[in-house]
């Protein structure tokens, strides 16, 4: 028989009706941080590097308000923004949609730092997606892959919820999800009937106090299912905007509830046929990608396109830092790297050079813009991963070992 894994939630329950019945409650000592978590979010189609590329005044991180980067102003300081990234293999829109996460191996970073956690949570990935499958499984569509099989995912926010919130047993969770406090009220009260008017005032500060460390270290509403979605048709061209929403939402709450420590949103495919009709744009994201410098109002549609996957990653910042760590009480965002990626650089190309990565959260030092100088990402592969706690000096096919341009 396996010995059960406890979490430290777990094990300050088995002992807190000792710990309350002391005459003084010290504040516990936080644990050791938990290992860093990864939310992996991708967009497609490349960019146009004018309209891309920040802008670094006296040290200083500026995202131009109308550049692509604009949304993300508010994570500036936050923010390592990767400059002359090229690809180890992959090259035109299916290449590097297969070669961006794996570097030209078997298996993508969000499964292969999932692997070495396996067993660690309910899931060992999250892998969340926005109208991917339209057009099947296929190189086109897919990032994710373990031991060179397509891994899909999951485009319907409503299976998501029901996957996370309506059923499975997950002991752990339920325990996160409860009061410590609350699971031990009998044997509580049962002793403050023996007690005299004195030591229930204390009893009762005492109770008061730790449901305030209780609070600090594990936050209120980190395990709080979000509200189940609406009837949303996934597949709809004009849900898209819905659907994001939901698959951010339902990736950090897991991220925030301990079932997985890996999760991935990918928001469409390349080569996307997407219609942004709720920026009033009649032309497909593809299309668009591919409107020349001479085209100004192609050009002017896919910034605004662009900068509406910018704040979408703006927005799972911003849940993230609004959310506690549940083991930790730092923000969640501290304890999270988060890696928006492309397949492309500049996508009228049709090539994998220069290719726009950002890297945020995880502690990381940010309010930074790393011209890389066409170092291959199999570096940053490896970079992320250590920053994870794997022990990889290398990743994919790459031989260069770690980037060394994050911490």
């Amino acid at each position: 028989m396996s010995t059960p894994v406890l979490s430290r939630r777990a094990l300050v329950r088995a002992s807190a009706a000792s710990v309350l019945a002391a005459p003084f409650l010290p504040r516990p000592a936080r644990a050791t941080a938990p290992p860093l978590r990864l939310l992996v979010l991708f967009s497609p189609n490349g960019t146009i590097h004018d309209h891309w590329r920040p802008q670094v005044d006296t040290g200083t991180l500026t995202l131009p308000s109308d550049g692509i980067l604009g949304p993300l102003a508010r994570h500036a300081h936050e923010l390592v923004v990767l400059d002359g990234l090229d690809f180890l293999l992959g090259d035109n829109h299916e290449g590097g949609m297969a070669d961006m996460l794996t570097a030209g191996g078997d298996t993508s970073l969000d499964q292969h730092i999932a692997r070495a956690r396996t067993g660690s949570h309910r899931f060992d990935a999250l892998t969340l997606g926005a109208q991917t499958s339209a057009w099947g499984g296929n190189v086109q569509t897919r990032m994710s892959y373990r031991d060179g099989t397509m891994v899909a995912p999951d485009d319907d926010p409503a299976s998501v919820w029901s996957r996370l919130f309506s059923g499975g047993d997950d002991p752990l969770r339920d325990l996160r999800r409860q009061s410590i406090i609350d699971g031990v009220l009998d044997e509580l009260s049962t002793l403050r009937r023996r007690l005299g008017t004195v030591e229930q005032a204390r009893l009762d500060d005492h109770i008061s106090a730790l449901r305030d460390v209780e609070r600090s270290l594990f936050g209120e509403d980190a395990c709080t299912p979000t509200a189940p979605p609406g009837l949303l048709d996934p597949s709809a061209n004009d849900h898209f905007p819905e659907v994001c929403r939901a698959q951010l939402d339902l990736a950090i709450t897991a991220l925030a509830c301990g079932s997985t420590s890996v999760a991935s949103v990918q928001l469409s495919h390349t080569v996307s046929p997407l219609v942004m009709g709720w920026l009033g744009h009649t032309a497909g994201h593809h299309s668009l990608s591919h409107a020349s410098d001479t085209d100004a109002a192609g050009v002017t549609a896919f910034v605004e396109a662009e900068r509406w996957f910018a704040e979408q990653v703006a927005y799972a910042l911003d849940g993230l830092a609004a959310r506690a760590d549940p083991e930790t009480g730092v923000r969640l965002l501290d304890q999270t790297l988060v890696l928006w990626a492309k397949e492309l650089g500049d996508g009228r190309a049709h090539t994998c050079v220069g290719v726009p990565w950002v890297v945020a959260g995880g502690g990381l030092s940010g309010g930074r813009l790393e011209d890389v100088g066409g170092l291959t990402h199999d570096a940053i592969l490896t970079e992320l991963c250590q920053l994870l706690g794997t022990d990889d000096e290398t990743f994919g096919q790459g031989t260069t070992g770690s980037a060394g341009v994050l911490a």
